[in-house]
């Protein structure tokens, strides 16, 4: 036996390295089992495994018999060692050697290249047997289990999360593929259903790479253990890592954004009739509403005087052929094609309603000119008498002009206007004599004075009876009947 290299240990130290590397066989022998039980080392054996998971497989699958021969191999020397240290309760010199060369040196005999790709990644020639010392074959033992330990954890991480879930998404997608069945969605003849059969392929070509690939689906936090080295007290820790489901949630978030848009469908299944029976309303309102502006039109001709009135737009009768086309998807249950056009039905309805109001408005301008400019002169007719200046004869005048041209049929109404603005004129003069008054109330006597002319004013009471009369005549003609009545 080769003498070791160092200096020769004490009792002391000899007995406090067999304590330690008996615990460390304790533990190997607990982990070697527990990685034997593991359930994805049996999923692993049992696979038909392809891509990177065959090929991080086919190093590390070596392993776990190699781990066994090792330990093995690890046991034997450490029970020489002991048989060794229990020859004596003090053991001499010769002892002390012997056990410092078995715990220290280079005693134990093991294959060659028993590290993962060890003379593949060193370029070193394979040796058919080695000599390494106990805490080496401990390294060895500790490197092989974490490659072993990294491809069988990130395997059954995989398997654990995502086939049981791809499974219930894919119940899931054949539901709604039955829903879409039945609104007429199918593939060839509908986005979504073209969506659901692309949903299909993906998930179904997911499963077969979770199932034969798992390792493609697993995001390590390190580098794996047979490309390089092993920490120190890491070697039977869980590897660190993530298991990659970007691929499924996607999926789940599009299948989502299809079954929302069928349950869309479903209710415009439920709704079509009422919403095309709000079209059709719409549609009637619009026509009531261009009818009304037609016999404005004629009215605003027949009425006023020298008006560019607008003509009204016919009925929309292109409208009305989609709406049958959209009476004959809803009969012949075409739901993914009824839905845009009865959104742009729904839309071009309320537009021609606004359109004919528009219309309506527009053609009745020139009467709302004339009923209002008939109100301004109704105030200014209230002013004057407010001034007492109502029998003055320019205002009664000027008055009789102003409304003779409103209430007479065709009204020009830009004479009408400018004689109404007449008429105020005349009460200007009245409006600065009152507010001149209340300014220098010594003017009230001399208006008091002049009270000839007020009696003036009663003396002419038949004539004011006679204006009156005048007014009320002007008031029942025909013409403004009519005109008030529209």
């Amino acid at each position: 036996m080769a003498a070791s290299a160092g200096p020769v240990l004490s009792r002391e130290e000899v007995d406090r390295a067999l304590a330690r590397l008996g615990a460390e066989r304790d533990a190997v022998e607990s982990a070697l089992l527990a990685l034997q039980d593991h359930p994805g080392l049996r999923l692993l054996d049992g696979a038909e495994l392809s891509g990177r998971t065959l090929e991080r497989w086919s190093v590390a699958g070596k392993g776990l018999p190699l781990l066994w021969a090792l330990f093995d191999r690890y046991s034997e020397a450490l029970a020489s060692a002991r048989a060794v240290r229990a020859r004596k309760a003090k053991p001499g010199g010769p002892e002390l050697a012997e056990l410092t060369e078995l715990l220290t040196g280079d005693a134990v005999t093991v294959p060659g290249g028993a590290v993962p790709d060890g003379p593949q990644l060193l370029g070193a020639p394979a040796k058919l047997v080695e000599r390494i010392s106990l805490d080496a074959l401990m390294a060895r033992m500790n490197s092989w289990y974490a490659t072993v330990l990294e491809v069988v954890s990130a395997a059954d991480a995989v398997w654990s999360a995502l086939p049981a879930r791809i499974d219930l998404l894919l119940a899931e997608l054949h539901r709604v593929h039955t829903l879409a069945a039945s609104l007429g969605v199918r593939p060839g003849s509908h986005p979504l259903g073209d969506d659901l059969t692309g949903l299909e392929r993906d998930l179904t070509e997911l499963r077969t790479e979770v199932r034969e690939d798992p390792l493609a689906l697993w995001r390590p936090a390190r580098v794996p253990a047979q490309r390089g080295t092993v920490p120190d007290g890491e070697a039977f820790a869980s590897p660190a890592g993530v298991v990659d489901t970007e691929r499924f949630d996607r999926a789940g978030r599009a299948l989502d954004g299809v079954r929302l848009e069928l349950e869309n469908l479903l209710r415009l299944r439920d709704d079509a009739e009422e919403r095309l029976q709000g079209v059709g309303d719409l549609l009637q309102r619009a026509d009531a509403t261009l009818a009304e502006a037609r016999r404005a039109r004629g009215e605003v001709l027949a009425k006023i005087a020298s008006s560019d009135v607008p003509a009204v737009p016919g009925p929309a009768s292109a409208l009305r052929e989609r709406i049958v086309t959209a009476l004959d998807l809803r009969q012949a249950g075409q739901w993914g094609r009824l839905a845009p056009l009865l959104d742009a039905l729904e839309d071009a309805a309320a537009k021609e309603l606004a359109r004919a109001r528009h219309s309506l408005t527009e053609v009745t301008q020139p009467l709302a000119v004339r009923a209002e400019l008939r109100g301004r002169l109704d105030a200014y007719k209230a002013m004057a008498a407010r001034m007492r200046v109502a029998e003055d004869p320019e205002v009664i005048e000027r008055y009789e002009k102003a409304r003779w041209l409103l209430w007479s049929a065709p009204c020009d109404l830009r004479a009408a206007a400018a004689a109404v603005a007449r008429f105020q004129q005349s009460l200007r003069p009245a409006q600065a004599e009152a507010s001149d008054g209340a300014q220098a109330p010594g003017q009230q006597a001399h208006g008091h004075q002049s009270h000839g002319h007020q009696s003036h004013g009663h003396q002419s009471h038949g004539q004011q009876a006679h204006g009156q009369q005048a007014h009320g005549s002007a008031g029942q003609t025909p013409v403004d009947g009519q005109v008030q009545g529209g």
